[in-house]
């Protein structure tokens, strides 16, 4: 583990800034080399990092595979494509200008901080910094000390397959963040709470540091009375109790069509019961809520309206059942803050003009899902609403698109990242104007009298 105070932050970020000024991390081959090294340690680790996520989370074997290692397909799309996103990219040039050449260079921001969350230690570690490194930049990466086996594994893969000038890996908690806040970069990329994340923008401001904050907040789940209820059911229940129901675009709360809500919780109670047995506790397929003061604040929410299944815990194991609540109020607490956790509160409205006012009246979530056979509710959804992404007749999936940016809007956040979303993040686009010596044409000079009713002409 590498613990650093203050006086050893500014050596480290120095160091990069010399290793950033050689020019290495430019070229297309130093940057694919790089993806390829972090690919084959990612295949390398597979074990351990599965090991550790059972440490850390009781994370399932096949939800570590599929969420964490599952970084690898983001790395083979950037593998493929990072040649055609680092060519200048033409733009066009007014008739007035000609001849001239116009381009748009995409070039590395330089050092970014990657601040990395407990809830997917490794894919939320490893995907940024997938982006960082096409982009051509030397990355410092926190992990979330949360996630302490992870975050051990993380810094001893990563510290083995890249140089620390490069990409260095920094251990430790709340103090370090901190120490690391205090320096200038030239990104800062922060995945967590809201409340975390007013932090770093106030700290990125002193040095005006752009940032890009991956937040939260509450995503609901809108469920009309026109779908398939058993397929409605399952995958709901999937998006919701995967990771323990700790995803951040897991379906926080639901706004079902009174006319079925009946049905529905039967074929959610249903999907629970195969999904993880007659009791949740003895499934080796349901996690753990990461510690104990998580536990005792998810716990607390159980208080909230009526349980329809589930609310069983047991704090020595951190285990929380998957629970249904019926008859919550907007101001019970399971409302008030993102439950990150699983509960899952259902609420029911009579026309979709209701569920969608619901929405509105509350700040815009990272997720909205929406259940519908009918064309006209999605469409009025997709067009009444604001949240980071839309995602209908399913759940979480629309993150695993490389191709759709991911991000939140207002508190759920600020910028996007995945795919050449990613690339985009940390590069900055630099405009190249250029002219020959061989015409030059004199209507811009001076003198302008006799050039007025041109340049009217022009403009008009």
């Amino acid at each position: 583990m590498v613990q650093l105070l203050q006086t050893d932050v500014g050596d480290l970020v120095q160091r990069q800034r010399q290793f950033f000024a050689t020019g290495k991390t430019r070229s297309l081959d130093f940057r694919i080399t790089q993806l390829q090294r972090l690919r084959k340690a990612v295949i390398d680790a597979r074990e351990r990092i599965v090991a550790a996520m059972a440490a850390d989370l009781g994370r399932p074997e096949f939800e570590t595979i599929a969420f964490e290692i599952g970084i690898v397909k983001e790395l083979d799309h950037t593998l493929k494509h990072l040649k055609t996103w680092m060519r200048p990219k033409k733009a066009s040039v007014p008739l007035e200008q000609m001849p001239a050449r116009a381009r748009v260079h995409s070039e590395p921001l330089g050092i970014v901080l990657v601040i990395a969350p407990w809830n997917y230690p490794v894919q939320l570690s490893l995907n940024p910094l997938v982006g960082a490194i096409a982009a051509g930049n030397c990355v410092t990466l926190k992990p979330s000390e949360l996630a302490p086996e992870t975050s051990r594994v993380l810094a001893e893969v990563l510290s083995s397959t890249f140089d620390p000038d490069f990409v260095n890996v920094v251990e430790g908690g709340v103090e370090t963040s901190q120490a690391l806040l205090e320096q200038r970069f030239d990104h800062i990329f922060f995945t967590g709470g809201t409340a975390i994340g007013k932090v770093v923008m106030e700290a990125a401001a002193k040095h005006l540091t752009p940032v890009t904050l991956e937040l939260g907040g509450k995503s609901p789940c809108i469920v009309d009375s026109e779908i398939d209820l058993e397929t409605t059911a399952r995958r709901i229940v999937w998006g919701k109790f995967i990771n323990a129901g700790q995803t951040c675009i897991a379906p926080d709360y639901l706004l079902v069509n009174r006319k079925i809500k009946s049905q529905l919780v039967e074929q959610l109670k249903k999907q629970i019961q195969q999904n993880y047995g007659d009791d949740p506790s003895q499934s080796p397929d349901l996690g753990r809520i990461v510690n104990d003061r998580h536990f005792q604040r998810v716990t607390a929410l159980l208080d909230s309206g009526t349980t329809l299944l589930g609310g069983d815990t047991d704090a020595s194991q951190r285990y929380i059942a998957p629970t249904l609540l019926d008859n919550v109020s907007p101001d019970d607490p399971v409302m008030q803050e993102e439950i990150f956790g699983p509960i899952l509160p259902v609420l029911e409205y009579g026309e979709l003009d209701e569920a969608i006012a619901f929405i509105n009246q509350r700040p815009k979530p990272l997720a909205l899902y929406v259940f519908s056979r009918t064309d006209a509710v999605v469409q009025q959804v997709l067009e009444q609403t604001s949240s980071g992404g839309v995602c209908i007749n399913d759940t979480i999936l629309q993150l695993a698109l490389p191709e759709l940016p991911f991000g939140g809007v207002g508190n759920s956040g600020i910028g996007h990242y995945h795919g050449k979303n990613s690339f985009d993040t940390f590069s900055h686009q630099k405009s190249v104007f250029s002219k020959p010596f061989w015409l030059d044409l004199d209507w811009r000079y001076p003198p302008y009298k006799k050039k007025l009713g041109l340049i009217k002409r022009l403009m008009s």
